[in-house]
């Protein structure tokens, strides 16, 4: 029997929509710039740990998620109370004072080191870039991080936040009675500023006793030499605002 080339459903064996022999199907087919038979390729390696290191308020409040954290030190460096402070422990009427560092070539700083990885590396520097360089004026620098660890091989580079001199909110020195007196009237957005310098303390204190840092604990013993003056002083002001007062005549 003879197919009508016009009605192809009355030719036996015919498939119904038959495909173009030169047609492979579209599930089989390589992807694009992928030749048949190449073997796929293999997944980008993830980016490599970042390490960030504090000395300042990051040593206790962070603020950013991390994989791990090392107590240890920089070499080279200073740590001073010469940066002024504006939104986080002091305003515009009382900026308060907050550490920034001092090249020094024999001296070096402790303080903590964060390890972030993948997702984290983003969202870390995204936020330390607001708290630290937006709102504090301080800009960034790498550094070699040596760990407290005695089996610690080879010193980590690592991320550091710095106020230079050419910031606007920068102070500069002042002597250790002066700075502690600028603390005590200080607070911002974050606290007051003497829970700062007392936080700081205490981290020395209890995470590197074998550390020196002659300018911090100074600072802390001026202001608790200044502290008892000023509650006395207050005390005496409000026992005389209740005194009643003699009638003149």
């Amino acid at each position: 029997m003879k197919c009508d080339p016009q009605r192809p459903e009355e030719c036996p064996g015919r498939p119904e929509s038959p495909l173009p022999p030169s047609s492979p199907s579209p599930l089989l087919s390589s992807p694009p710039g992928e030749a048949e038979g190449a073997e796929p390729k293999a997944a980008l390696p993830p980016p490599p740990p970042v390490w960030i290191f504090g000395y300042g308020s990051l040593v206790w409040r962070p603020g950013f998620e991390f994989t791990s954290r090392k107590v240890g030190f920089i070499r080279g460096y200073s740590r001073r109370f010469w940066q002024g402070d504006t939104f986080h422990r002091g305003s515009e009427r009382m900026p308060g004072r907050v550490v920034t560092l001092l090249e020094d070539c024999g001296a070096c700083t402790w303080g903590v080191a964060y390890e972030v990885r993948g997702e984290q590396i983003a969202a870390s520097l995204q936020y330390l870039n607001m708290r630290e360089a937006v709102l504090g004026g301080y800009d960034t620098k790498l550094v070699k991080f040596h760990p407290q660890e005695k089996d610690a091989e080879e010193p980590i580079l690592a991320l550091v936040y710095i106020a230079t001199p050419q910031n606007p909110s920068y102070l500069g020195p002042a002597s250790e009675e002066d700075i502690a007196a600028q603390i005590i009237v200080s607070s911002g957005c974050a606290g007051h500023n003497i829970e700062y310098l007392l936080r700081l303390a205490d981290f020395m204190r209890y995470f590197c006793p074998q550390a020196e840092d002659k300018h911090l604990f100074s600072i802390e013993e001026a202001l608790i030499s200044i502290l008892p003056c000023l509650y006395y002083t207050e005390e005496s002001l409000e026992e005389t605002a209740t005194v009643p007062q003699k009638s003149k005549g």
